[in-house]
């Protein structure tokens, strides 16, 4: 019987492990760059809001800062109006921030209830309260870096409080109908609201930042809403080229299609 001759065993051909971003193309393909960012498009854009929106504003009831803070955390996943209802009673039983830092939890639950996910905004409330009374002595922080301390707060809200109470561009609101008409609109094709707003105030002059954002939402709301949007109502249509556009006063120019970030 023949032996096997002694000594190392041969070396084996190391494994080579793929790197799994490598191995799906699509996760490190660049977000297509929105094509309605053109100068004229983006002017003609603005000068249509301006004409139908010339005096839009926040929708959110208050009578200062603190509660337009408040009033904005309270509008997250619920509507404007809803939330001008609770507030009245809100802001005659807890009149100041103190009065909010030192409230009952389970008193400002059943206050704000009706706005929903009412748990986690009275911990992001009665948190922002008592942040502003112990950091900032009882006033609204007045700079975005400031503002995203406060608990509950993220830019969205920061912006809200900062642009429309205090008139600072601080940067552009970018909430459900900001979103959506900002794809419609061809001006951005992020989904991350962070990124759209990148995308927004690159092409938006800063001096138009909150009242632009003012105006998108008042045309979400009013015209170019969700579900079927009234593109027979929109004195922006004839530059719209969205894809589901419900009416086209230019039916021999298909609308694009639009390719989204996911």
């Amino acid at each position: 019987m023949k032996k096997t001759p002694k000594g190392p065993p041969p070396a084996r051909t190391p494994k080579t492990h793929r790197n799994p971003k490598s191995a799906n193309p699509s996760a490190t393909k660049p977000v297509p760059k929105a094509k309605g960012t053109d100068p004229v498009r983006v002017s003609a854009i603005l000068a249509g809001l301006d004409d139908a929106y010339p005096a839009a504003s926040c929708a959110l009831t208050h009578k200062n800062a603190f509660q337009l803070l408040i009033s904005t955390i309270l509008s997250a996943q619920c509507t404007d109006e809803r939330v001008n209802q609770v507030t009245p009673a809100l802001f005659k039983q807890y009149p100041m921030p103190h009065d909010f830092a030192v409230a009952d939890p389970n008193d400002m639950e059943a206050a704000i209830r009706p706005t929903g996910f009412f748990r986690n905004k009275t911990k992001s409330i009665l948190g922002a309260s008592r942040k502003i009374i112990d950091d900032f002595g009882g006033k609204v922080p007045r700079t975005m870096e400031e503002m995203l301390s406060l608990p509950g707060v993220a830019r969205k809200t920061a912006n809200v409080v900062l642009g429309t109470a205090f008139g600072i561009p601080s940067g552009v609101v970018v909430d459900t109908h900001v979103q959506r008409l900002s794809h419609r609109l061809d001006l951005s094709r992020q989904n991350d609201p962070k990124k759209i707003e990148q995308d927004l105030i690159a092409v938006i002059p800063r001096e138009r930042w909150i009242l632009f954002s003012h105006q998108l939402i008042w045309h979400g709301r009013k015209v170019c809403q969700a579900r079927r949007p009234k593109c027979i109502e929109c004195n922006l249509e004839k530059i719209c080229y969205a894809e589901d556009k419900t009416f086209s006063s230019w039916p021999a120019a298909r609308p694009r299609k639009v390719t989204i970030a996911r």
